[in-house]
């Protein structure tokens, strides 16, 4: 059973707390004392508590041990409070815990410790409504695990009762009162079984390799026992051996050392020698040796004057750290050792712990002539005193932590002599600290050991795995293993705290499957039930997500009990549509909700679900039925919730009326994405009426039609809505009669032409400006209305057009002159009009006119002779800005001058250049080779070969064109051709005549033979080869000048390019 602590170290079944009495590592209280000066000096200060350093040889023990430096404890140590209750038993659920977690031996052990149990509360005398009282802390999550090592140690310990235990990370090494040594797997299985010894062993030690383990025992002797063979070594001491050690690695070394000591008082080192074993005394002369510790170089001893700490590098003690005058006698209370790391020493005798780090610095031993070296010295960081005796200590994870094995007395007679006194109490159940570096108690669990009120504190040892994650809590007959807890422990222990989300969190973090026999999902709904218990439904809905997952069934089970708790809305924001989809009867219900409680909230349902997960057409009804029960005035959000379901049913047409009621922008889209154009042709004027109230209070859509979009809808599909129709429904509408109308003519001006006497009057009452463009582009409507129609609204322009249309250009002119008064108007009339008559009938109307004498001059043009115009001013007349018109024509008429020179010599240009080319192109020559067909004809170059192939004496030829037409004959003139184009061919520098007349004969000789001379010609003989080859000679040294021209050409090129 488990006494589970506080954080701040409060234990259950204690009324008080039980921090360590810590003595802070500073100047004042812990100090080093520099070796020289005689030993009385040093004990003169035997109050202090502090660092204590030596540096001795073995080549002068005696000398030095006078000169040791020692420091003392400083004053007494205050002693522990008394409890004034006895503690409680545990509660039953941790009672049950550590009896699943580490099990009884048969009705036995569920006896024996049921009667321990009693035993201790009818002497405790302690009362239910105290226990309560005293759990209140309960809720502190313990930091160890507990269980006991099964298998053959159940089974040795029932016949035997266990004195000293070791581990290494292959096996676990138990020695008896009876001198047996047990090997034992991890697994608890019987690997070997030893008798090296007649009486109780008190000590084991195994070597790094876990191939050697080394036992001390009553009976004076240290045995040494191979795991792994038949090798044993047995050294007999004469006295009780109390403790033993073997160097590390010991099984790969060939000293083979081992230190041993006990009730003889002598530290004894031995090692394998040359001539057998050899035995070194350390140190002696302290009485007996309790304990020793090799680490490293290091190896640490107590006997019963304090603890010292010999370095095996130099051979050298290197420290002495002193007992306090008030400690109780070193045989009632073992003195623990253990190496924290290479240069750390946990000691933890009685009630007080020290912590010692080995340190380097300057000798102060200086040699002449030789560099200083370094010595090393101990430093006691850190002294505790607390408030129970110490039966072993380890240390606890990276932090610095130690682990301590606290056995707790009723009273101060500890230090009383009488040992069988001591014997005749009842045992403490011994407890599980854990200290931090500073002394602080961070978690103590008290552990029940079986009988353990039989024994006391020495009876028990701690003792760490070689990982350091385990420890054993040994006693004479029962062996506890102590972890600490991992991810899943903290799993199940909050869950048995109803903690399930921070177990749920827990879980997911660790990424475990199954803990405790729970999978995730159980957890969860563990959570959710809790959680809805307590009423936090927001809480719950919200874990739903996480917890649910995509397990259908499990989602609709908890949508329905939260329905049933009437708080179906909470849950309503996380119920998935899809991954997993749920039955349609749950989402019809959410649906019904609702549309009874929050309709605002069921129009932003429907746009968010997808309607494939609900019945539409019943969720229809259902509105259209609450619709009919409610109000006009609080409506719109029921017809909102039946467009949008029409619309999901594929049903449009029967969502346009409700659009229309709502006075929706979207109508348009609705109107265009579903075809509705058919339905919407006799409500025309409602939709443009509409959509101008959209316009006028800026909500309407963006159209690309002036008009608005109703009217762009119109237009785009007047295959689906006629026009008459629509004119028919916009008759007593003229302004939207006009911007349909006008909507068509952007279009089309063709769609709306049995309408154009009406689109003249509409243009001319609501946009004159655009007017004339209509009377320009159409022709369809009648010239005699449409000047009426003008000449009433008096739109001069207009006017002027439809004359000028209907032929009376005099009549058109005397209205731009006489009305307008605009001489640029009136000649690009009369430009329009291109007739004689009509510039006769503006020059004359000009003649008394200075104005339009002058704007007649400064527009002149080819139309109009400027000669004529002047000759036509009457002498006197008096014409203002006269001379700059005069000048401006003048000007003109020189720019014109200028141009046509500037043209003149630009075709000059041109034409001597391309003269030049072609002259250029006819006199050079071009390079052939001999397989280059003739252009002219497409036939070989040399007929008389046949087809056959070109000699290679023959690579090419020379040929020059005559003529702008390339006719001539060649230079060779067995090789002319007619017609030849040989622009294909590259030009060449020209040949001299001594080259063309080589070349002509060289060719000539080439001939196309007669059948009757080919058999000759093969009968040639040697002066025939030699003529050839003279001849083929020639032609190469001809080609090689010729390419020799063209490169030179070439190069001259690039230069004047440069």
């Amino acid at each position: 059973m488990l006494d589970v602590p506080n954080r701040n170290g409060t234990v259950k079944g204690k009324g008080k707390e039980r921090a360590g009495d810590v003595v802070p590592s500073t100047e004042g209280l812990l100090h080093s004392v520099t070796s020289g000066g005689s030993t009385d000096a040093k004990r003169k200060g035997g109050g202090d508590r502090g660092t204590e350093e030596e540096s001795e040889s073995d080549s002068d023990e005696d000398e030095d041990e006078a000169e040791e430096d020692e420091l003392d404890e400083d004053g007494s140590t205050p002693s522990p409070e008394e409890n004034e209750e006895e503690r409680p038993p545990p509660s039953p659920r941790l009672e049950k815990r550590l009896r699943d977690a580490v099990g009884e031996d048969g009705e036995n052990g569920k006896e024996r410790a049921r009667e321990q149990d009693e035993a201790e509360k009818e002497e405790s005398g302690s009362s239910a409504d105290e226990e309560e009282g005293e759990g209140e802390d309960v809720d502190d999550e313990p930091t160890l695990k507990y269980a006991r090592i099964g298998g053959a140690s159940t089974e040795i310990l029932s016949k035997d009762t266990a004195s000293a235990i070791a581990v290494c990370s292959n096996y676990t090494i138990v020695g008896t009162h009876n001198g047996a040594l047990f090997v034992l797997s991890t697994e608890g299985t019987l690997v070997k079984r030893y008798r090296p010894h007649s009486a109780m062993i008190n000590d084991l030690s195994i070597d790094s390799t876990c191939e050697f383990v080394a036992s001390a025992s009553m009976d004076g002797r240290v045995a040494i026992q191979s795991l792994t063979t038949t090798e044993a070594h047995v050294f007999d001491m004469q006295r009780p051996m109390r403790c033993v050690a073997l160097e590390p690695f010991f099984g790969k070394r060939s000293t083979r050392q081992v230190v041993s000591g006990g009730m003889a008082g002598n530290l004894i080192l031995s090692e394998k020698g040359w001539l057998g074993q050899k035995d070194v005394t350390l140190y002696s002369g302290e009485g007996p040796i309790w304990a020793v510790e090799w680490r490293g170089t290091f190896i640490a001893w107590a006997s019963d004057a304090g603890v010292r700490i010999y370095d095996t590098a130099t051979s050298q003690r290197i420290t002495y750290i002193s007992r306090a005058e008030d400690s109780p006698r070193a045989d009632l209370f073992k003195c623990n050792l253990r190496w924290r790391d290479d240069r750390t020493l946990l000691i933890a005798w009685a009630d007080v712990i020290k912590v010692a780090v080995v340190k380097e610095r300057e000798s102060k031993r200086v040699v002449p002539g030789l560099p200083s070296a370094k010595e090393l010295y101990v430093e006691v960081s850190a002294i505790f005193q607390v408030d129970c005796m110490i039966s072993g200590i380890a240390p606890y994870g990276k932090n610095g932590d130690m682990l301590v094995l606290a056995y707790t007395t009723e009273d101060d007679d500890e230090e009383a002599d009488d040992s069988t006194a001591q014997r005749r109490k009842a045992g403490s159940r011994p407890e599980l600290r854990i200290i931090s570096p500073g002394g602080e108690e961070l978690s103590s669990d008290a552990i029940s050991l079986r009988n353990y009120d039989r024994f006391q504190c020495r009876d028990y040892s701690l003792c760490p795995s070689a990982d350091g994650q385990s420890f054993l809590v040994v006693s004479p007959e029962d062996i506890v293993v102590a972890q600490t807890r991992d991810e899943s422990d903290h799993i199940v222990w909050l869950m048995e705290m109803q903690r399930y989300g921070e177990a749920l969190q827990a879980m997911e973090k660790s990424g475990l499957g199954t803990v405790g026999g729970f999978d995730v999902t159980d957890v969860g709904k563990k959570y959710l039930e809790f959680l809805v218990e307590e009423g936090e439904y927001d809480k719950a809905a919200t874990s739903c997500l996480q917890i649910l997952g995509i397990n259908a069934k499990l989602w609709e089970d908890w949508i329905f009990l939260f329905a049933e708790k009437g708080h179906l809305e909470t849950i309503i924001p996380y119920v998935p549509t899809h991954d997993p989809q749920l039955s349609r009867l749950v989402y019809e219900m959410i649906l019904a909700h609702y549309l009874r409680h929050d309709q605002q909230a069921l129009l932003r349902t429907i746009h968010a679900w997808p309607h494939e997960i609900y019945d539409v057409a019943a969720v229809i009804l259902a509105v259209k039925n609450q619709l009919d029960r409610t109000r006009a005035s609080e409506s719109s959000v029921l017809m909102q919730a039946l467009t949008e379901l029409y619309i999901l049913n594929r049903q449009p047409g029967k969502a346009f009326p409700y659009f229309l009621k709502l006075r929706d922008p979207h109508v348009f889209t609705l109107i265009r994405d579903n075809n509705l154009f058919t339905d919407i042709q006799d409500q025309a004027l409602q939709l443009i009426d509409f959509d101008e109230d959209l316009r006028k209070n800026e909500n309407a859509l963006k159209s690309e039609s002036r008009h608005g979009t109703a009217i762009e809808l119109l237009v785009d599909h007047t295959h689906s809505i006629p026009i008459p129709r629509v004119i028919s429904q916009l008759q007593d509408s003229r302004k939207y009669l006009y911007m349909y109308l006008d909507a068509l003519f952007d279009k089309d001006p063709h769609l709306a032409f049995d309408y154009s006497d009406l689109q003249v009057d509409l243009y001319a009452e609501y946009d004159q400006k655009k007017l004339m463009d209509f009377l320009r582009a159409s022709n369809y409507y009648s010239l005699e209305r449409a000047y009426k129609i003008c000449d009433s609204r008096d739109l001069v322009p207009e006017m002027v057009f439809l004359l000028g249309r209907m032929g009376d250009n005099k009549r058109a002119l005397n209205l731009i002159i006489e009305r307008l008064g605009d001489v640029e108007r009136a000649i690009e009339f009369a430009k329009e009009q291109d007739d004689n008559d009509l510039w006769e009938d503006l020059l004359k109307y000009s003649e008394n006119k200075p104005c339009f004498i002058r704007g007649l001059l400064e527009n002149v043009g080819a139309e109009i002779d400027p000669i004529r115009l002047i000759r036509r001013i009457k002498n006197g007349l008096e014409i203002p800005g006269l001379k700059p018109a005069l000048i401006k024509i003048l000007q003109d008429f020189q720019l014109q001058i200028s141009l046509m020179d500037g043209c003149r010599t630009v075709l000059y240009s041109d034409c001597r250049d391309l003269a030049l080319s072609l002259h250029h192109s006819q006199t050079n020559g071009f390079l052939w080779t001999g397989d280059t067909p003739d252009q002219a004809t497409g036939e070989p170059i040399f007929p008389h070969l046949g087809g056959a192939p070109v000699p290679a004496s023959l690579p090419f030829g020379v040929r020059f064109l005559s003529g702008p037409a390339y006719l001539g004959t060649s230079a060779f003139p067995s090789l002319a051709s007619t017609d030849a184009t040989l622009s294909s061919l590259s030009p060449i520098q020209p040949v001299t005549k001594r080259d063309q007349l080589v070349a002509a004969s060289l060719l000539a000789s080439l001939s196309a033979p007669d059948e009757e001379d080919e058999d000759s010609v093969e009968r040639l003989g040697e002066d025939a080869k030699r003529s050839m080859e003279e001849k083929i000679a020639a032609i190469k040294e001809l080609k090689e000048r010729l390419m020799q021209q063209k490169r030179k050409a070439a190069r001259a090129a690039v230069r004047v390019d440069a």
